[in-house]
């Protein structure tokens, strides 16, 4: 499988790309990591890249690092999925409120509502 996994600096994308790195290992799979400027972070593209960098070389994995630009990552990330036949998008995010209730980020909420292939969403 050809996973392409979004990652715009906050700890819930850290923690799946930790995850999404153990299963791509167990199952073989192909890993692209894409990484965009987000609005809703502080971290600055150069800084995740080196954190996508230093997991990775952590885990032994070895995984393609794209970067996204734009505006608007969300529609970046759908767009590079399509035009290269990515089977699967995975994305961390998703915190629950008070009530209980999911709470998405804009850019997860456009993924999912906008997306023609599966989507996997960690939290």
């Amino acid at each position: 499988m050809d996973i392409l996994l979004g990652v715009g600096g906050s700890e819930l994308s850290y923690q799946a790309l930790e995850e999404t790195i153990d299963r791509a290992q167990t199952a073989g799979d192909e890993l692209t990591v894409a990484i965009f400027d987000s609005e809703e972070e502080s971290s600055g593209v150069d800084e995740i890249r080196a954190r996508v960098e230093e997991t990775l070389a952590e885990s032994g994995f070895d995984a393609t690092i794209r970067r996204l630009e734009g505006d608007s990552p969300g529609s970046e990330l759908i767009a590079l999925a399509e035009t290269e036949g990515f089977d699967r998008i995975v994305l961390g995010g998703g915190k629950r409120s008070t009530l209980g209730k999911i709470q998405l980020g804009a850019i997860v909420e456009f993924v999912l509502l906008n997306c023609q292939i599966p989507v996997t969403l960690i939290r």
